[in-house]
């Protein structure tokens, strides 16, 4: 026999009854607070709402013994300090109106209400006095005198002292210590135009100055993000999306370099990291994370900010639209390899990119010297062409030259359009077998290219190319695998994605949620080349798919598209399945290592990754070519030592 434990006894019943006032700001804290990089972020608002230049952060203990806040904005006038200092008061709304278009950092009137009943706190300020007035606890309400300049200084003091069990979930100072100056760094990155310095334990550890957009990214992010990053911009109607994108080369192993603001307010939102993330799917190597620096300008009536307490988290109107707004801007972006944008910037008459940041933006350089970005070649000049017969013969020779003819007549195990050029050679020119001796080169015109002028093959691998910088090393395969891969798509994108009808429907068990976006989307899976539609309550049947995935999983592709399409945009999702079909055939088509080249076609080659967007990384997100300057050749040899 087991023993089955009785029952407890149940608990009486308790009455009804209102929850006393320091409770419920307890409770209230608890949302709002949760460590001292909370308290220093709310606080930190209130000042650049205050229209302050200048921001102190004074820090005891990580933030745990002392938190003062001074700032040199408006101030408070005296008579107001107190009603400051009470649950929902603020001077930033006034009616519902207001709360739907909210322009400020802070505007719920909780922050110092909720900081005041976990902690010690002092608020003494300055408004168009000639002395400043000082309050203590809310329940108080004195006023005493207080010498300052103008704007307002708010003391906080022993973090939790009355909940010690919230006290003891703290980490250790200097844990605590770069949780506040993350803080900070998130608001100094939106805020160029205003200085911030943080001290603690007496000790300056950080200052930055009011400087331009380019300085502040540097002095937070360090100049080496600025170096391997590209500016971003797109505009659609009210919805605008600007910053620096980081190259693919220099993701990161975490994502600790990822910042995304709404209208100035830094957010964590998924819907946006999602359609990031897509805009460097066949450009990142492995699970890397990349860095990037965002700013969305979007009109307030569009987007709810009024969703949790701590105010990062946001809702928007049409995520949909913004999610592909993101994707689209920083693939974009990314699409100019590194030799097309020195080639483009090296041109005298290229049409500059549009500026990052527009000129409303705080801390945009006001003197007429461009900005930093200015020479940034557009990505829209840069789309891939093949490079015909006629090109080629202008650019390395005669079209019988010897040699160019083998390597771009299509070979058997690679599609016609895997090539480097896309035309056929003369009837009359000779064929050169894999591992005959080439004859001598035509040489090259005289050139500035990016990629230089091929030199030689090591090991049928590695295509060796000299430039004014000094040596450049090529994967081969890796740089034709990228190439043969942006026509493809190419060539798919130019088309219409045709339906195939099932000659028996696939059916498989849905969620409720699956089959209403069955129900819900069914013209948008139409133009997808799908046909879904709910054959039960609890049972979907898929009656067409698109005719470039024949050989894939219908189900899994049913379940993909519509999950996405409940969130994001499920175009995404057909676009990622097909291009997984042609990265494998593009994998299948490029030039295998082993194979001897002649200069004229290494020459080919590199023209092509100068054409060819994304050229720097192959289709898995690997490098395709390395710069070694003269510089790094003497240090070698130990030139100049």
């Amino acid at each position: 026999m087991i023993d089955v434990p009785a029952s407890p006894a149940p608990a009486p019943r308790r009455p009804i009854r209102e929850l006393p006032d320091e409770l419920i700001s307890q409770i209230a804290a608890g949302e709002v607070v949760e460590r001292p990089a909370s308290v220093v972020r709310e606080l930190v608002d209130n000042a650049l709402d205050s229209g302050a230049r200048q921001i102190n952060i004074k820090l005891m203990g990580g933030g745990v013994r002392a938190i003062v806040v001074e700032d040199d904005g408006c101030g408070i006038p005296a008579e107001e300090l107190p009603l400051a200092l009470k649950r929902h008061a603020t001077s930033k709304i006034r009616n519902l109106d207001e709360l739907e278009s909210v322009a400020t950092m802070g505007f719920r009137g909780e922050a110092l209400a909720a900081i005041s009943s976990v902690a010690e706190m002092a608020l003494s300020s300055r408004c168009g006095r000639p002395d400043g007035r000082r309050a203590g606890r809310p329940r108080s309400g004195e006023l005493v005198p207080a010498a300052r300049s103008q704007g307002t200084s708010v003391e906080v003091r022993e973090l939790f002292f009355n909940t010690p069990a919230r006290r003891k979930f703290l980490k250790s100072e200097g844990t605590e210590l770069a949780h506040c100056l993350e803080a900070v760094r998130r608001h100094a990155l939106a805020r160029p135009d205003v200085g911030f310095t943080i001290w603690h334990e007496g000790k300056l550890v950080e200052q930055l100055r009011p400087t331009q957009v380019e300085s502040r990214l540097a002095d937070v992010l360090g100049a080496e993000f600025l170096r391997d990053s590209r500016p971003v911009y797109a505009e659609a109607g009210p919805l605008r999306v600007y910053g620096r994108a980081g190259l693919p080369e220099a993701a990161r192993g975490r994502a600790d370099m990822q910042y995304v603001y709404v209208n100035g307010r830094y957010v964590r939102d998924k819907l946006i990291a999602h359609g990031v993330r897509s805009a460097y799917e066949d450009v990142l190597h492995g699970q890397r994370q990349p860095s990037y620096v965002l700013f969305i300008d979007i009109a307030p009536d569009r987007v709810d900010v009024n969703v949790h307490p701590t105010k990062i988290e946001v809702r928007f109107r049409d995520g949909r639209e913004l999610h592909q707004q993101a994707r689209y801007a920083v693939q974009d972006a990314l699409a100019v390899s590194r030799s097309a944008e020195a080639s483009t910037s090296a041109d005298p008459v290229a049409a500059p990119a549009p500026a990052p940041y527009p000129a409303s933006y705080p801390g945009v350089r006001e003197s007429s010297s461009p900005p930093l970005y200015a020479g940034t070649p557009s990505w829209h000049s840069n789309t891939q062409t093949s490079l015909g017969l006629a090109e080629v013969a202008t650019l390395y020779g005669s079209p019988g030259a010897p040699g160019l003819s083998a390597f771009t007549a299509p070979a058997p195990a690679r599609p016609a359009s895997g090539g480097f050029a896309a035309a056929q050679p003369a009837a009359n020119a000779p064929r050169l077998d894999v591992g005959q001796t080439a004859a001598p080169s035509v040489p090259l015109p005289q050139g500035n290219w990016p990629l230089g002028r091929a030199v030689a093959q090591i090991q049928g691998v590695y295509i060796l190319a000299e430039n004014a910088q000094g040596l450049v090393v090529v994967d081969m395969h890796a740089a034709h695998e990228r190439v043969v891969y942006e026509r493809l798509k190419a060539s798919l994108g130019a088309a219409a994605i045709e339906s195939q009808p099932l000659l028996i429907p696939v059916t498989f068990a849905a969620t409720p949620q699956e089959i209403a976006t069955a129900e819900a989307q069914a013209e948008t899976l139409g133009r997808l080349g799908l046909d879904i539609a709910p054959l039960s309550a609890k049972v979907l049947a898929v009656r067409a798919r698109p005719a470039a995935l024949a050989g894939g999983d219908v189900v899994e592709l049913a379940r993909g598209v519509l999950a996405e399409l409940a969130q994001y945009d499920a175009s995404h999702a057909i676009e990622r399945a097909q291009h997984e079909i042609l990265a494998t055939m593009a994998c299948h088509g490029a030039v295998r290592a082993n194979r001897q080249l002649t200069l004229d076609e290494m020459n080919a080659l590199l023209r092509d990754m100068e054409r060819t967007e994304r050229a720097d990384q192959c289709n898995h997100g690997r490098p395709t070519w390395r710069q070694l300057s003269m510089r790094e050749l003497d240090a070698l040899f130990l030139r100049g030592r």
